[in-house]
This record gives C-alpha cells, structure tokens and sequence, in this order.
C-alpha cells in the first residue's frame, strides 16, 4: 500500500505553518485560501501543535472566543500524533480511524517536519492501488 515517504512525494505545495502567536483568523484564512483543513503550528522549526477545522468549532465558535484575538496556542491541538517516512499507510488509516483525526504530520528522527498526510491522501492512495489490482486482473485473465 506504500508508505507515508511515497505519498509526500506526489504532494505538491509548500506546507501550511503558523507560529504559535498567530491569531485563529489568520489561521483560517489560511485554510481558506489553501483550501485544507489544518494548519501546522510550528515554533522554531520544531511542531509544536495542528489547528483543524474540528478545533475551530469546538474551541473558538461553541465557546464564543474572538477568533481574531485568540492565538493558537490557546486553542491548537498538542501533542500531534506524527508518523515516520518508513510508516505504512495502512498504519497511518488505523491511528487515523482510533484517534478520529484526519490529518497526520510526519516527521523524520529529528522531528524535522516532512510533510502532511490527509485522510483524502490515503483514500486517493487506495483507489489507486485498487485501479491498478483490477488493471493487473483484467490482463492476466485476457491472456488465459
């Protein structure tokens, strides 16, 4: 099925990050204009946070928070649960579905932040994976 190292590198774009100070209106006109749906909260090149959707309704609209003077770091879900490059996307699916996350950053032995694998990413992957099963099943029964 691949791993997390495979699929970030089909993925085109500059991470989305914002420093922990940074207000939630900045992080969701981020979102907005990046059309994704978590924004990574980096301090010194260190991830130190994410900020979803799901954050931005259940800690600033249902509570009545300003967005434009509530910061991040108020707000931003910490610690994040991360995979490794060598992590498989099977494995990323499980965490994903236990936890109820849709959004999982990977980071390499230094905690240097790779990229970010969405659960959009593992559905595409695995269509992919069954479109080429089916392409492999249809030739090998057109030579029998």
């Amino acid at each position: 099925m691949g791993t997390a190292r495979s699929l970030i590198s089909l993925k085109k774009g500059a991470l989305a990050t914002l420093p922990p100070d940074a207000s939630v209106l900045q992080a969701a006109r981020l979102m907005n204009k990046r059309h994704i749906g978590s924004v990574l909260v980096v301090l010194d090149e260190a991830l130190v946070g994410i900020f979803t959707e799901r954050d931005v309704m259940r800690r600033v609209v249902a509570k009545g928070r300003d967005p434009d003077s509530t910061c991040l770091v108020e707000v931003m879900t910490s610690p994040v649960a991360c995979a490794s490059p060598e992590t498989m996307c099977s494995e990323m699916r499980k965490v994903m579905r236990d936890k109820c996350i849709r959004h999982v950053p990977v980071v390499d032995d230094q905690q240097v932040l790779l990229g970010m694998i969405s659960i959009g990413d593992l559905n595409r992957n695995e269509i992919d994976v069954q479109v080429e099963t089916i392409r492999y099943l249809e030739q090998y029964m057109s030579v029998q």
